[in-house]
């Protein structure tokens, strides 16, 4: 297969899109992120890149905490409009008919309509160029009951949804179970 090369670029494939909440002077705003992921398990912990002169960021440095929210399908206009327009010059909770609750951090406001809402304490702020790197560890994971299966969340229920860059930037949704987990790649596996 024939390879055209673009030099260094932060491709991967695709990105979760969430929505960040934060407080600043007192007023809840919330962000879209595709730049976020896990960056830890014991403890818990996300990252999130997001641009230095960002609302969300003077937030964050105020409070040391913040929230991710993962939208379903359902909020794909919402979070599109929290990326348009800035929470300086604008109430995008009360514009999107947000739900805000506040869970085990004051500061750290979650959207009721995400199915997946995680709590977050700063641990690190990373200089990295235009971009500051944000690593929170996770303090509490609320999930909508009606998106469990036998206890546990599900992803076909969440419906979350990706941002692809590409010949133009785009949503997709998650789409066809492909295999299960520590099983289709049986196959390879030599016996022993």
């Amino acid at each position: 297969m024939k390879k055209k090369t673009y030099g260094p670029q932060p491709w991967l494939f695709p990105n979760p899109t969430v929505l960040v909440g934060t407080v600043f002077d007192g007023k809840a705003n919330f962000a879209p992120f595709a730049w976020c992921g896990i960056t830890g398990g014991e403890p818990p912990t996300v990252s999130v890149g997001i641009r230095h002169q960002r609302h969300t960021l003077k937030g964050i440095y105020q409070n040391r905490t913040f929230s991710v929210n993962i939208p379903s399908i359902d909020l794909l206009k919402e979070t599109d409009y929290c990326g348009m327009v800035s929470g300086s010059q604008a109430d995008k909770a009360k514009e999107c008919g947000f739900n805000i609750f506040y869970g085990t951090l004051a500061s750290a406001p979650l959207i009721e309509q995400c199915p997946v809402n995680l709590e977050c304490e700063v641990l690190h702020i990373l200089n990295l160029g235009i971009h500051a790197l944000v690593v929170g560890k996770i303090v509490q994971t609320h999930v909508s009951e009606d998106c469990l299966t036998g206890d546990q969340p599900d992803i076909m229920k969440i419906k979350p949804f990706v941002y692809s860059r590409g010949p133009t930037a785009r949503y997709n949704a998650v789409g066809e179970v492909l295999g299960q987990a520590y099983d289709v790649g049986k196959g390879l596996k030599k016996q022993t």
